[in-house]
């Protein structure tokens, strides 16, 4: 059961940190960023029913979806910023 959660977890945080790194590319609350955020569901949930794991492991998965998202945006960020990104930030 413990293999099949740590499947599951790491999956959840590999696609999500992926997603992450792609999300930086689109601006905040569009459509497309909030496509890639919700991107990795229709893959996790098929997965855990699959493996069958329990349902408590779900905030789990959760949690480390959140975590892999932040961790893509945060560790490889945007690498060529536009200028309007750039004075974004000024403001």
């Amino acid at each position: 059961m413990i293999v099949k959660i740590l499947v599951v977890a790491i999956i959840a945080l590999y696609l999500n940190v992926l997603l992450g790194k792609y999300r930086v590319h689109f601006r905040k609350m569009s459509i497309k960023w909030w496509l890639i955020i919700h991107a990795s569901i229709p893959v996790i949930i098929p997965l855990r029913i699959y493996l069958n794991t329990p349902k408590i492991t779900i905030p789990l998965f959760i949690g480390l979806a959140v975590t892999g998202q932040i961790i893509g945006s945060r560790f490889f960020p945007k690498a060529n910023k536009s200028k309007e990104d750039e004075q974004e930030e000024h403001i």
